[in-house]
């Protein structure tokens, strides 16, 4: 194969890749299919036998809850720990297991310092106006989580990549529809989270094709590119670092916009103390290596894995988080719900962390050394914008899908590169109409592809989840 030719497939094999790593993340889930139906068989068991044994249905429906919340937690920690710790593994610049540690630790955190704004959005704003109707409300729920766990494992079985944020949100949809009607819905707020699964994956491409300018500017196309590489990522691990802390100052506390200054002032100057260093080591142990660059980018890997793992935590653990919620407060006959709402994020962010501990290692050596082993350059631009999206966008109470987020940075990078290799082509001769179409980077047909995937996902769970409530009498 020519080597234009060849130079000009990669990213379209890059978009390959990340199928490829859905595929491998549902592969290596198919052993917790099985788990998965016996637990939601658990669940409908516990809540019909308390019901009819107790006269106690609340008994039943906390015990079922529980049981489903758990299958949900371990399947998106073992699932998309891969997104965040894959290229960091994949690169050398972290072990395995020191990763998988440091990922869940953030999950946890970014659980309970950041997951209130989308906790609220899933149960005050979505289905707000069913609140405080007690049992019906609290089956409800139960009708949801049963409809998306079954889903979920159906699909990993038919080897269907799905988002398990659309199946939660369509599911909650489709049992409040079934249970109290349409008007159960806030239509105006589920428009409002439609629209962020759109526009998520657009901000995440700009953001690293963003980035992607910056590196060529200040450190690719540098003739000597170690000493302003190591200056221009130290300032990129800062940025990030005081981002960080910032918005999570921003979630956890309403705090005045000093101290949030100061905060992030302080995180930044810690980032980049840690990436001055650590570069420094790095570039004296390769000293007249022609790796030298692409070692580089190990520890900024290493912080973009840190502000996935916190991003993740705020965003997802809101599957688990709302539904429990509503249950509990729905179950209490007035009283004071069982946990409060900040026991319940971190009970939600240590089942995620659980489930990476136990089930992320496979999926991550798969992912990061055989399946999706990217640029390192390439995957630093696609998981900082896909980390940065992800934080910002639970900052505003709005769940989106980590995977379709990524999948918009490989988009903003390719569509990058396009449009470089277009402003270089006006210095050589004219090409046939064919053969810049053959020259793309990007397959166009995946955008048809990230949009079906929720437009199907979000009907399906709604149906399946009102047949529950329907069929079963939930």
């Amino acid at each position: 194969m020519p080597q234009n030719e060849r130079e000009y497939r990669i990213l379209d094999k890059d978009l390959g890749r990340v199928t490829h790593a859905e595929h491998a993340a549902l592969a290596s889930a198919r052993p917790m299919v099985r788990l998965g139906l016996a637990l939601v068989f658990i669940a409908a068991a516990a809540e019909f036998a308390a019901a009819a044994l107790a006269g106690q249905p609340a008994l039943g429906i906390m015990a079922a809850s529980v049981a489903v919340a758990i299958y949900l937690a371990l399947s998106i920690g073992a699932n998309d720990v891969s997104n965040a710790l894959s290229p960091a593994v994949g690169s050398g610049a972290i072990s395995l297991g020191v990763g998988l540690v440091l990922v869940a630790l953030m999950d946890v955190l970014g659980a309970v310092m950041a997951g209130g704004a989308v906790t609220r959005t899933l149960t005050e704003g979505l289905m707000g106006d069913t609140m405080g109707q007690g049992t019906p409300t609290a089956k409800m729920m139960l009708a949801a989580l049963v409809g998306a766990a079954t889903w979920i494992s159906v699909a990993t079985r038919l080897n269907a990549p799905v988002s398990t944020t659309h199946s939660v949100v369509g599911a909650i949809a489709g049992a409040g529809i079934a249970t109290f009607g349409f008007g159960a819905v806030n239509w105006g707020a589920m428009a409002i989270i439609a629209m962020g699964w759109v526009v998520s994956p657009i901000i995440s491409g700009l953001l690293a094709a963003l980035i992607l300018s910056s590196m060529h500017h200040h450190v690719l196309d540098k003739d000597d590119p170690i000493p302003s590489g190591r200056r221009w990522l130290t300032a990129l691990v800062a940025a990030t670092a005081g981002l960080l802390v910032a918005m999570a100052a921003v979630a956890f506390q309403d705090l005045g916009w000093r101290i949030v200054a100061l905060l992030g002032l302080l995180g930044a100057g810690l980032g980049a103390a840690y990436a001055h260093v650590m570069l420094g080591r790095q570039i004296r142990r390769d000293a007249g290596q022609k790796t030298a660059l692409k070692n580089l980018l190990g520890v900024p890997l290493v912080a973009a894995a840190l502000v996935m793992g916190f991003g993740h935590g705020a965003n997802d653990t809101s599957n688990i988080a709302a539904p429990l919620t509503i249950i509990l407060q729905n179950i209490s006959d007035g009283q004071s719900p069982l946990l409060d709402a900040q026991m319940i994020l971190l009970l939600s962010g240590m089942g995620i962390a659980v489930g990476i501990l136990l089930f992320g290692s496979r999926l991550v050596s798969m992912v990061g050394s055989r399946i999706t082993r990217l640029n390192p350059a390439r995957a630093l631009c696609i998981s900082l914008a896909t980390a940065l999206t992800v934080l910002a966008f639970s900052l505003a109470g709005l769940p989106v899908s980590t995977t379709h987020v990524s999948v918009g940075g490989v988009f903003g990078v390719g569509f990058y590169r396009e449009w470089r290799d277009r402003q270089k082509a006006r210095k050589r001769a004219p090409m046939p109409d064919e053969e810049l179409r053959r020259r793309h980077l990007v397959r166009r047909s995946h955008v048809r592809t990230i949009l079906g995937a929720w437009l199907i996902t979000v009907p399906v769970n709604a149906a399946l989840a009102a047949a529950l409530v329907l069929g079963l009498g939930l």
